[in-house]
């Protein structure tokens, strides 16, 4: 794995296995990224929108999944410099961008927030079913950012 990870929530969503229409051996793949959260280095923004969307879908209480427990362990760590790295992205005024971070694109806007951060911190993006990153695969490449798919499967439409 890389040095700084940005986990998309979609990987979370899986390991916990419900509402998800992730295929059991995706879900297992999911919960073995996150299972090792505590040796993984993991990027998140300063101004805590990917903390938001993990809340709206996840548990604070870290149960009863493997998603929910990674959340907690954020969570309660993210001011941990030395596993949790926290940047700086900066929202724009232009829609075609989401943040000054990025060029014009087309991705998901709520996939922007995941991008920007990956590109400040240098880090590679795991994702299991969103096939938004593969369609994007052309501006990741200009951003020089990795995406690990966990799911092939799922990952493309």
């Amino acid at each position: 794995m890389a040095d700084k990870l940005v986990i998309d929530t979609n990987v979370a969503i899986s390991a916990n296995g419900k509402n998800t229409h992730a295929s059991f051996a995706c879900q297992l793949s999911c919960i073995e990224v996150l299972q090792t959260c505590k040796n993984l280095h993991i990027a998140i923004d300063k101004t805590g929108l990917i903390m938001e969307e993990y809340k709206r879908h996840l548990s604070h209480a870290g149960q009863p999944g493997v998603g929910d427990m990674f959340f907690k362990y954020l969570h309660d760590n993210q001011h941990a410099e030395n596993k949790i790295h926290t940047v700086y992205i900066t929202l724009s005024s232009d829609t075609g961008r989401g943040f000054e971070e990025l060029p014009i694109n087309s991705l998901d806007s709520s996939d922007r927030k995941f991008l920007a951060t990956a590109v400040v911190a240098q880090a590679t993006i795991i994702n299991a079913t969103d096939s938004d990153w593969a369609e994007q695969s052309e501006l990741l490449e200009t951003l020089h950012i990795e995406i690990n798919q966990l799911c092939p499967e799922h990952s493309c439409k």
